[in-house]
């Protein structure tokens, strides 16, 4: 959000910084140091006390750095990356930055994150258009400043998603930890009747030529009623830390154990809960004959679930300890109930999909020149069908929350993406003001965008009421966390190109269909903000409409649909399928046009030099065009997500029918890397999660029920079949973009076309090992 600016004033002896930022120039949003979901700190279990300089920095006695932590840690680095931002500013060692779960405050919203998801993006047209990307349609332009607009000033949401927490951090966090400093140098400077400009800082400790020094935590209380003055941020020359790889802070207790995920929440007295769903998706449960299950030892009580927040219907069986609630809810005998719309069916969900692609017209997100004029009189034209099944997020934990409802207030302990929402959904179900509900953000084992989703908090709270105020630990098993998601959606889409005589492409017309993704998951988690219209949703369509080709006729749209699966966020949402549809259609112009895939790109990126710059490297380290061992081939993709630019060379081999990747060469424009190593292992997790999806990943629904019930049906990449990842960055001075999930969308495509080397069948339908 380049014209973001930012608000800054002391507050007086409170030490509240008010910091707050334009979402567009006329719905400015301000907030404040309160942080009433605020329970203690995030690296142990005692509330972090110090002096608030800013509704994001605190100071210790000791000196250490407390930092209001708004973001949760699913394994992405994110509370090593932003600490390292404060950590820069304030000039203080990285370990000397200690996390607190921040509150609900509007300072810690996620706008990055918010654009991303929104149907259209908010930008103007002469700002977008000025960061090189393609135009946007003038009526969706409006549509997304009304929206990020009305969820700006009304909810300020904070969520972790849409790669986007380094990228709505590295302005905010960077100015009130600035801000802090300017602070704590003026009460020095105050105090020892000194220039401001003759003291220096090292380590968080204030010092002047005289010999006087002062860590930060001696000269807080004075700085919380210093006014800042003029604030300035740290030059990239001075920088000693952005740019390091600096140690994971999160890594010692996830390798000795202490590491507090969901799952490992004990509380005295605490009751288990296992849930049992309808196995049709959208069912219901009819009679439920729980009295034997009653009466085995240890089992507490049964209690039904509707269908919260998207959800399906059940029951929960509660027990002393998780295994006697489950095996009581196995044994339970349920007539349950198809849905009243009749059994979902992938097989014939997408044909409608297919059907729906020649039926209807669908949105057009981007248009430019004449592509009917161009392919009236272009006297051949090339067409494919490509599809992507439904997928699971398949998380490592599967979804749990652990409530306590008592005296009016209800507690959570939970891992979630959205903390807010979490509590929203808490205090509806338990008929409470959201002000008593108190929550607390474990470690996540997993989100993927699955996280992002409420109806297991639902269902704690709903089991927890019946339990007299004991706490309940609610867990899914596997089958029901594989058979009950929010799937990615199916999609299909069909390419076609243009050709004139001389064999160069001249237009390039795409139509995909699919569900909408947004518009479902306001109506779950925002129920008062989504309308009852489905509005476009670009997070569906992202990945086809603004693809770098020069090609001088183009026309993108999109048909939404609702099928009645449930679909929900998944990492890279729409870019996981829509490369694969765009970069595999891009390797099969090449090779009619009989060009190298990578010089039939190339020539398409002259006026896209960072897409070129970031494709060449990648070919330059992978040894494009040179020697490889007998039986293998490479594969090329290049794919923009989430701000940042991603290309991969895939080198592939078959072996008894079955492709085996090598090596995974990754280059990547994030703009300015704060942690090298955090770039390289999400890289590195993008890849293995996308070559599972890629190769193996497929969800099946036959008469309303899901057919992949755990992982021996459902089946993830294994150690031995991981390749090797080497990846590179491209220098930049941009802000930052997204990292975590600009690695997934391009691996599907590069290994397309490297089998289509090794095999000459094009597979033009997900997963890659069916076909």
């Amino acid at each position: 959000m380049k014209r973001r600016t930012w608000l800054l004033s002391a507050a007086g002896a409170a030490g509240a910084l008010v910091v707050g930022w334009s979402v567009l120039p006329a719905r400015s949003r301000l907030g404040s140091a309160a942080r009433p979901w605020q329970t203690g700190g995030l690296d142990d279990s005692t509330e972090l006390t110090g002096v608030v300089l800013n509704g994001w920095i605190k100071i210790a006695a000791d000196g250490a750095v407390v930092l209001a932590m708004p973001r949760s840690e699913m394994g992405q680095g994110v509370h090593t990356a932003l600490a390292m931002l404060v950590a820069e500013e304030l000039d203080v060692p990285l370990a000397r930055v200690s996390l607190e779960q921040a509150g609900a405050d509007t300072i810690y919203g996620n706008v990055a994150m918010l654009v991303a998801s929104l149907p259209f993006h908010p930008l103007e047209m002469d700002t977008y258009a000025a960061e090189g990307a393609p135009r946007v349609q003038p009526t969706s332009v409006r549509m997304g400043e009304w929206m990020v607009g009305k969820i700006a000033r009304e909810l300020g949401i904070n969520a972790t998603g849409g790669s986007s927490s380094v990228a709505d951090a590295w302005d905010v966090l960077r100015t009130a930890a600035a801000t802090a400093r300017a602070s704590l140098l003026g009460a020095a400077s105050l105090g020892w009747r000194l220039p401001v400009d003759e003291l220096t800082v090292k380590d968080g400790v204030i010092s002047h030529s005289s010999g006087r020094s002062a860590h930060y935590g001696e000269l807080a209380k004075f700085a919380a009623a210093t006014p800042p003055g003029e604030v300035s941020l740290k030059h990239r020359k001075d920088w000693t830390l952005i740019g390091q790889s600096a140690p994971r802070r999160d890594l010692p207790a996830k390798v000795n154990g202490t590491a507090v995920f969901g799952l490992d929440v004990r509380l005295p007295g605490m009751l288990f809960a296992a849930v049992r769903l309808c196995p049709m998706l959208g069912g219901s449960a009819g009679a439920i004959n729980a009295g034997a299950a009653l009466a085995q030892p240890g089992v507490e009580r049964m209690v039904r679930l509707p269908a919260y927040a998207g959800s399906t219907a059940g029951f929960a069986m509660v027990g002393k300890t998780w295994w006697h609630a489950q095996q009581a809810a196995l044994a339970v005998p349920v007539d349950w109930q198809q849905r009243p719309a009749g059994a979902l069916d992938s097989r014939q969900i997408e044909k409608g999909l297919e059907a729906a692609l020649g039926r209807e017209e669908g949105f057009t997100f981007y248009s430019t020149g004449e592509v009917d004029a161009a392919e009236a009189v272009a006297p051949r034209k090339i067409e494919a069908l490509y599809r992507a099944p439904y997928l699971a997020h398949a998380t490592l934990e599967p979804m749990n929350c652990t409530a306590q409802v008592r005296d009016g207030k209800v507690q959570l302990w939970l891992p979630t993406q959205v903390p807010q929402m979490a509590a929203a959904i808490a205090a509806r179900v338990a008929g409470v003001a959201l002000e008593d509900v108190n929550l607390t953000v474990t470690l996540l084992g997993g989100g993927f965008g699955r996280r992002l989703e409420v109806d297991f908090v639902a269902q704690a709270v709903r089991v927890a009421m019946e339990c007299g105020g004991r706490p309940v630990q609610l867990i899914w098993s596997r089958e029901e966390d594989s058979t009950h998601d929010f799937y990615r959606p199916m999609h299909v889409a069909r390419l076609r190109a243009a050709v004139d005589a001389a064999g160069q492409v001249t237009s390039l017309r795409i139509k995909s269909a699919g569900d909408a993704i947004t518009p479902r998951w306001m109506a779950r988690g925002l129920p008062a903000l989504s309308g009852p219209v489905d509005t476009p949703d670009k997070t569906t369509a992202e990945g086809l409409f603004d693809l770098p080709y020069g090609f001088a006729h183009q026309k993108m749209s999109h048909v939404a649909t609702r099928m009645g699966v449930p679909v929900g966020f998944w990492r890279s949402v729409g870019h996981s399928h829509n490369a694969f549809f765009s970069e595999g259609f891009m390797d099969e112009l090449a090779w009619d046009a009989r060009q190298d895939p990578l010089a039939f790109r190339r020539a398409l990126l002259k006026d896209a030099p960072r897409h070129l710059a970031v494709l060449d490297l990648a070919a330059t380290k992978a040894g494009w065009g040179g020697p490889l061992s007998a039986g293998q081939a490479r594969g090329i993709a290049l794919h923009e997500s989430f701000g940042s630019i991603v290309a991969q060379v895939v080198e592939v081999s078959v072996a008894k029918g079955s492709p085996r990747v090598h090596r995974v060469v990754c280059a990547i424009d994030c703009g300015t890397v704060i942690n090298p190593g955090i770039v390289a292992q999400q890289m590195e997790g993008a890849v293995v999660f996308a070559l599972t999806a890629a190769l193996y990943g497929q969800v099946d629904i036959e008469g309303g029920v899901v057919r992949q019930k755990n992982f021996p049906d459902y089946r993830m990449l294994q150690l031995a079949e991981a390749p090797r990842v080497f990846t590179y960055a491209v220098p930049s001075s941009r802000p930052p973009g997204g990292v975590g999930e600009p690695g997934v969308p391009p691996l599907a495509p590069a290994l397309a076309g490297a089998l289509f080397v090794l095999t000459g069948k094009r597979l033009r339908s997900l997963p890659l090992a069916s076909g």
